[in-house]
């Protein structure tokens, strides 16, 4: 498995993570959730466990007081999701400590101009997104996972939709179950790639030679209330009012 992102994350933060102890920590049903003892939080996707016991997570009891570094570390786990959503969360709670990068006012899709003329892969299914690309009248072809949605297509159909599409719009929870590396390399020749996802991180400096363009991601602007949010089950749509929505070029 290749985290050629999540690595570079990692080199990016650590400096940053020195002294720096964790606060918090909620793994909930739909985000994973941390506090670093600034006050300043990050979340990321919580994957599907593959626990066959009622334990989860073998460091549970633990994190808590834990330095930043070690569990900025695990975004490079090449075995567990889990400890990359954990590491993952606590990057993009440090990246909130560090000056905001010069982000788009306008929404990301409004910014891409999207026309008739493009074909649009979405991988990830974003159902907020998605009445709005069809507005435009696009081709859009959407890969998914769970096959519950209607209207996508199988993972086995990326090589094809990616290497043919104008714009690519992708799931930062690649980033967390291990295949982003995978998807940018079926990539062809986008005019823009778009990592979305309130799991996103906000670090243009680590996707400088991929073919991501547009980091739209998420700051975390009440962390007690998201939390609160995370423990008892809630997901993007319930965060939304203690999230900054923010999008970075890349280019």
């Amino acid at each position: 498995m290749m985290l050629t992102v999540q690595k570079r994350l990692i080199d990016f933060l650590l400096p940053h993570a020195k002294q720096v102890k964790i606060n918090d920590v909620r793994i909930g049903l739909g985000f994973t959730a941390v506090k670093i003892e600034s006050g300043h939080g990050g979340v990321a996707w919580t994957p599907n466990s593959p626990a066959t016991s009622c334990t989860h997570f073998a460091s549970a009891g633990t994190l808590v007081g834990r330095p930043a570094q070690e569990m900025l570390s695990m975004l490079g786990d090449e075995v567990s999701d889990l400890a990359r959503a954990l590491g993952l969360a606590t990057a993009n709670a440090l990246l909130a400590t560090l000056p905001a990068p010069r982000s788009l006012k306008e929404d990301i899709i409004s910014s891409l101009n999207i026309s008739q003329n493009d074909r649009v892969a979405m991988v990830g299914y974003f159902g907020p997104i998605i009445a709005q690309l069809r507005k435009t009248g696009c081709q859009l072809d959407i890969l998914e996972l769970n096959d519950n949605h209607a209207e996508t297509l199988p993972p086995e159909k990326a090589g094809t939709v990616l290497s043919q599409c104008t714009i690519a719009i992708i799931t930062g929870t690649s980033l967390i179950n291990g295949t982003f590396d995978e998807l940018i390399s079926k990539l062809g020749k986008p005019r823009a790639a778009v990592l979305l996802g309130p799991s996103s991180p906000l670090c243009s400096a680590v996707f400088h030679d991929t073919k991501i363009t547009h980091v739209a991601g998420s700051r975390v602007r009440n962390t007690d209330a998201i939390l609160r949010i995370v423990s008892e089950g809630g997901g993007t749509m319930l965060m939304k009012p203690y999230l900054d929505f923010e999008t970075v070029l890349t280019i």
